[in-house]
């Protein structure tokens, strides 16, 4: 825990993300009890670690994508992007305690802070190294986030927006000054920038080798199939009882359930509400993160772009119902709900989501179209079963309006990923914005503001600017939820993206694993994890 003054948490559900999560990969099973949100809450969900750990044996995870990297200056570091990989070999100087709603100390000893919220000083454990043999020292701290912050990382804007200088004081002490108050700076060293990349990582040939102080080294990738990661003896925390951690890429999440069934992997990803309704009915073990918004569609409001109108943005939001969605997707109308926030969040507010109303659609409609809009628009979504439902029924209803839809399906994820994020080539398009209880500034900040990297086109205002900004400010619980209401007034009135519902991520296992740790991001790490 921190000394002076403690960050408390009242968490009672979770990246951001992350991170890149996608609708995608699941079939709508007739389940429909809504458990994902109506039963789960954040945290271990029937872990128990009776008896002695055992040693020894390789433990599989099914992954929910292959990483386009292993280097945190590149890949988010959420669980569906890698992020069980990287924190595994790299560790994280702080991780997300679900038991105690706290920001710990993981690879760092400690971390204090001033009365204001703006002078940090981080203290590292003794005995920490890299898989080199390398110190993680001071130094080595530094020298990794300043690497981060001169990369185009996930949260690099975030950091050069707040961090001011990076100070180190001996071996141990690294001191961070921040230009503003910010009480939830810890959050940011449980991901990209506390995975400390060594400074031999980067060969003069400009090639990346991910060296961290993790649990496991990187022994083997073979592309789109899996990557093996060697324990190390040398581990601060002491050697893993694992011999190895194998991350398998498979299809989609519904084969990695039933590879898991059939014995051929111990654990593995589930965050469609059906497979996580499957799980939950089953009393499987696991580790579990709420993400509001995490089943949402993005708005290009880029130049040329319908969505640039904010009468088209406005006519989607009135045309689009979000019980009809996930009735299509899930047979379940009751996780529809277009608040960002739902009632599960403790940053649930009173302002709700804009009612759905097609005759004010249609009105907005035909004036843009008076002026000149031809009434065209291209939805995006992933070519999985729920998702092709959620295609066909905001088809429906954008067409019931006026609109003149196409839809696009994706291949893969990776073309869904490549054709948004970094094309940029879409109208409408399925995605995740999955803002987490433990602390939804960070993304919220990425997809939100008009400096953060992760809009892709999505309109921006300045009036939420403002509201981003003060939510950073903001050190009281409920000064931050009068200003999440605030925010959630603005995205009613500018519309950068629809809300469908939420989803809640779950990292499961069979009942021979024992002793995973989970992190942020809906992360786990298996470093002292072992197989009974």
């Amino acid at each position: 825990m921190y000394r002076n003054k403690k960050l408390l948490w009242k968490s009672i559900a979770v990246p951001v993300a992350a991170a890149l999560l996608l609708v995608g990969c699941a079939s709508g099973a007739d389940n429909g009890s809504g458990a994902a949100t109506d039963e789960l809450s954040e945290g271990m969900r029937g872990a128990t670690d009776s008896g002695d750990p055992v040693s020894g044996g390789t433990l599989s995870f099914g992954a929910y994508s292959e990483p386009a990297a292993l280097d945190p200056a590149v890949a988010i570091a959420a669980v569906t992007t890698g992020g069980v990989e990287m924190l595994n070999i790299y560790d994280s100087l702080l991780r997300f305690d679900t038991e105690s709603n706290e920001f710990v100390p993981q690879m760092a000893q400690s971390l204090d802070h001033d009365d204001d919220f703006r002078t940090w000083t981080l203290t590292l454990r003794e005995g920490v190294s890299f898989s080199n043999n390398m110190p993680v020292d001071a130094a080595a701290v530094k020298a990794s986030q300043e690497r981060y912050a001169a990369k185009p990382a996930p949260e690099a804007a975030l950091w050069n927006d707040s961090v001011e200088s990076i100070e180190t004081s001996g071996d141990r002490t690294v001191t961070y000054t921040l230009n503003k108050s910010w009480s939830d700076f810890p959050g940011l060293l449980t991901t990209g920038p506390g995975m400390i990349v060594s400074t031999e990582s980067d060969g003069p040939d400009g090639k990346f080798t991910p060296i961290g102080a993790g649990p496991f080294t990187l022994a083997a990738w073979a592309q789109a199939d899996s990557m093996t990661l060697s324990a190390r003896d040398d581990y601060w925390a002491g050697e893993p009882n694992l011999d190895a951690l194998r991350i398998v890429y498979l299809p989609g999440t519904q084969v990695g359930l039933e590879t898991m069934y059939n014995g051929g992997i111990d654990s593995t990803f589930v965050r469609e509400p059906d497979e996580v309704n499957e799980v939950v009915e089953r009393g499987m073990s696991g580790y579990v993160n709420m993400t509001a918004a995490g089943n949402a569609a993005l708005i290009n409001a880029s130049e040329g772009r319908p969505g640039a109108d904010p009468r088209v943005r406005q006519a989607m939001q009135l045309a689009v119902d979000p019980q009809i969605i996930t009735q299509r997707a899930f047979d379940d109308p009751d996780l529809g709900n277009g608040t960002i926030f739902p009632e599960y969040s403790r940053w649930h507010t009173q302002t709700q989501s804009t009612p759905v109303a097609p005759e004010e659609a249609k009105q907005l409609l035909a004036e843009a179209m008076a002026d000149g809009y031809n009434g065209k628009l291209e939805v995006i979504d992933a070519s999985d079963p729920a998702s092709q439902q959620t295609a066909l029924a905001v088809e429906a209803q954008l067409e019931a309006v006026g609109f003149d839809v196409q839809v696009n399906l994706m291949p893969t994820i990776g073309d869904q990923v490549r054709t948004i994020a970094k094309e940029r080539n879409y109208d409408l398009a399925a995605w995740g914005l999955s803002y987490r209880e433990a602390d939804p500034f960070p993304k919220m900040q990425a997809t939100m503001h008009s400096e953060g990297k992760q809009t892709y086109g999505m309109y921006t205002s300045p009036e939420m600017d403002s509201l981003i900004d003060n939510l950073q400010l903001a050190s009281d619980k409920d000064k931050k939820a009068e200003l999440i209401d605030q925010i959630q007034q603005q995205v009613n009135k500018d519309v950068p993206f629809l809300v469908y519902s939420s989803f809640a991520e779950f990292v499961v296992w069979n009942p021979t694993v024992h002793g995973v740790v989970g992190s942020s991001n809906s992360m786990a790490l298996f470093g002292t994890a072992w197989k009974s």
